[in-house]
């Protein structure tokens, strides 16, 4: 009987045993018809990068940057996703190429803080200057962060002290000019060429909408030198004009100063001689 019994047990074990293979084949075949990597796969999210080498405190422009794929969660804290969110932002390090951009790297030269500060990076030789916006170029809105300008002015001188054009003759065809030495000259001059855009400092129209701003100021970066001179010219009653650089264009434009005596000469506009 007892025989019986252990023999009823072991048959028992053998069928659950039987049993449990049977269940662990089935699962394994099942796993091993599902899809490979589907489950292990991250979506791919758009993010820019660097498309050069850039140094430190450049303005990111359009040719600076470019966009790839990565995986989600391949994606660092603080990544720049869109090309509108970098372009016109300051770097704070180097960046190489290929490298992603992080918004903790860059600044926003309109970017306010709690305080009112603009969020400017300024060399340890510069200087920050806001000159007026009251130029036709600066009203028309055109002007933007990064833009490489140069700045051209009006200004009356003592006669004696007008600044001469160096090309042209003196006596133009038609006879000698004689100029009133009682009078002050009006010259116009550049006073200083490729010069980088820091901010463009907006304001409300009185009685528009928020999105209807007009610049107020233009803010550029300049040496305290430089910034003595612009002082005194505008202190002077000087006009200003910015005139607006093709992109990437550093190298300085020869120019003469331009007055009365410069026109007649380049132009041999005849004029009533008086003696």
């Amino acid at each position: 009987m007892a025989r019986f019994r252990g023999f009823i047990w072991l048959a028992a074990g053998l069928i659950v045993a039987l049993l449990a293979g049977f269940v662990a084949f089935v699962t394994l075949s099942r796993a091993s018809a599902q899809p490979q990597g589907k489950a292990i796969t991250s979506p791919d999210v758009q993010v820019v990068v660097a498309a050069r080498q850039i140094d430190i405190r450049s303005t990111l422009t359009r040719d600076d940057v470019v966009t790839k794929k990565m995986p989600v969660n391949a994606v660092p804290d603080g990544a720049i996703r869109s090309v509108d969110d970098a372009v016109g932002r300051i770097t704070l390090v180097d960046l190489y190429q290929g490298e992603v951009l992080l918004s903790q790297r860059l600044v926003d030269p309109n970017e306010a803080s709690r305080d009112g500060k603009m969020a400017l990076v300024v060399a340890d030789d510069e200087v920050l200057m806001a000159l007026p916006a009251d130029d036709l170029m600066s009203r028309t809105g055109i002007l933007k962060p990064g833009d490489q300008v140069d700045l051209l002015f009006s200004l009356k001188f003592p006669a004696k002290n007008a600044p001469v054009a160096a090309s042209g003759a003196e006596e133009p065809v038609g006879g000698t000019i004689y100029v009133d030495q009682t009078k002050d000259k009006l010259a116009t001059f550049d006073v200083l060429q490729n010069l980088t855009i820091a901010a463009v400092v907006t304001d409300l129209k009185s009685g528009s909408s928020s999105n209807d701003r007009a610049n107020t100021a233009i803010l550029l970066t300049v040496s305290p030198q430089d910034a003595l001179v612009l002082k005194y010219v505008k202190d002077a009653d000087g006009i200003m004009d910015i005139v607006l650089r093709a992109p990437d264009v550093d190298s300085p434009f020869e120019s003469d100063p331009v007055d009365i005596d410069y026109l007649i000469n380049r132009y041999q506009i005849p004029t009533t001689a008086s003696h």
